[in-house]
């Protein structure tokens, strides 16, 4: 009996176009998310993503680097592609598969589990309104994360998401008593290295696991290098009962892997040329982060938005699952506000008096509202100029301008580019700072004194001799 099955599960490449191959196999068929492996060392490994006929399937090759050829045999090995999972991961750089690709060897005394794992269901889940610190002000005050929420950094090319990403990494890990899980979907070999050796100097490499699908690999690659992390997270979690930390760069090119892929299949297009499934690929990635009762997920996503278009659909399907989106500006980020967040369109679920305090979200909205205000004034002091305002306007103007300078902060993952010292700043001393900006108690200040300063206790000794000289 095991003869006969084994010769059922064997079948032959028929047909291969680029990185979709055809299979015929002449007993029993494999499921859909099998894993079939082929090619002459029967290493290459292939996912069934759709059933043809009655005797062929159509499946994904994800590393066929070293060839495939028409006639070749292909075996079903009966379950869906599996990762190692253990606290041996720690510290290790893999690829899709939990292959080590940081030249050491395997890691040992791990288990193996399906990367296809059913999210947790809704009466296992666990909901806390409880915040989730940064130290990196304008996210603190004006968009709180959710620890065991999901927030995403949106924003196109070169606005800061990595930087933003990184900083994240580098405030808490130290703090964070947890793991911390690095997934880069679509990354470029060199910031998989930068990421990597800055982690090792930092010290936080022990309690971090990386796991890349780069930008040179398959779409298939792409399309499934996140689900092969959320099980190592999932492990973490349920398992170890630790809490832990997601990071993933980037989102959109899940989703971009995701139309590779439905065009390499040969389906019909949706909408701006995404696969017709977006909705249902994404959720099937998003649903699986989660709390429970051993352990929370708390994932921090950075979103390419392609050409600055927020109406996109990945976009818009993203933001759904999302319990905080920090939007960054191309506008800020060229007039040197980092991080360039836009305080106008960010916005996250927990701010509300009930979960962070009247006091919070009072500064918060008051900060809103002015710079709102001047956003409205802006169109009048280019045309007529600061001048022709009233008196009330003109303080509104130098209240904004010096939050906005006051919201920038240096980061520790840029000491070697900007030449300041990294700053972590604690809620409450942001909370002090936009309240004593508001109150108008450092209006004697030039606005140039509050940009790239932590609390005000950093404000420039220019400033200080400024504020003096005009007293006396």
């Amino acid at each position: 009996m095991a003869e006969g099955e084994t010769k059922k599960s064997e079948g032959k490449i028929i047909a291969i176009q680029g990185a979709v191959v055809d299979i015929r196999f002449p007993g029993r068929l494999p499921a859909i998310q099998h894993r079939l492996l082929s090619g002459r060392d029967g290493q290459v490994v292939i996912e069934v993503a759709s059933l043809l006929d009655r005797q062929t399937v159509r499946g994904l090759a994800l590393n066929a680097e070293s060839g495939l050829a028409l006639g070749m045999a292909v075996v079903d090995t009966g379950g869906p592609i599996d990762v190692p999972v253990g606290k041996s991961l720690l510290g290790r750089m893999l690829n899709i598969f939990g292959e080590p690709i940081d030249g050491k060897p395997p890691p040992e005394e791990t288990t193996r589990r399906s990367i296809h794992e059913r999210p947790v269901p809704l009466a296992r889940r666990v909901v806390k309104s409880e915040i989730f610190a940064t130290g990196i002000k304008a996210i603190d005050l004006l968009c709180p994360l959710e620890r065991g929420g999901k927030a995403g950094l949106f924003g196109g090319a070169g606005v800061g998401k990595t930087v933003l990403i990184t900083e994240m990494i580098h405030n808490m890990v130290g703090k964070y008593e947890g793991i911390s899980l690095f997934c880069g979907i679509g990354e470029r070999c060199r910031e998989a290295e930068d990421l990597y050796r800055e982690m090792q100097e930092t010290g936080v490499l022990d309690q971090t696991v990386l796991m890349f699908g780069q930008m040179n690999e398959s779409p298939a690659v792409r399309f499934r290098v996140g689900h092969s992390a959320m099980t190592i997270a999932e492990y973490f979690r349920d398992d170890a009962k630790q809490d832990v930390l997601l990071l993933i760069d980037n989102v959109f090119r899940f989703v971009q892997a995701g139309a590779e892929v439905s065009g390499l299949l040969g389906r019909i297009p949706s909408r701006v040329g995404y696969q017709p499934t977006l909705g249902t690929e994404l959720a099937a990635l998003e649903e699986r982060i989660a709390s429970t009762a051993s352990g929370s997920i708390t994932s921090i996503q950075a979103v390419y938005v392609p050409a600055d278009d927020f109406t996109d659909p990945a976009a818009t399907h993203i933001f759904a699952h999302l319990s905080a989106s920090i939007v960054l500006s191309r506008k800020r980020a060229s007039q040197g506000l980092y991080p360039a967040i836009d305080p106008l369109q960010s916005n996250a679920k927990m701010l509300t008096p009930g979960v962070v305090g009247r006091r919070h979200y009072q500064i918060a909205a008051d900060v809103r509202q002015t710079l709102a205000e001047y956003e409205e004034l802006k169109d009048i002091i280019a045309m007529l100029g600061l001048e022709e305002l009233s008196e009330k306007d003109r303080k509104t103007v130098g209240r904004a301008r010096r939050l906005e300078r006051f919201l920038t902060q240096p980061f520790f993952t840029t000491e070697a580019f900007t030449g300041k010292s990294g700053k972590l700043v604690d809620l409450e001393t942001t909370l002090d700072g936009c309240e004593r900006i508001l109150k108008d108690e450092l209006a004697d200040l030039p606005e140039r004194a509050f940009y790239m300063i932590g609390s005000l206790d950093d404000l420039d000794e220019q400033g200080r001799k400024q504020r003096e000289e005009k007293a006396a």
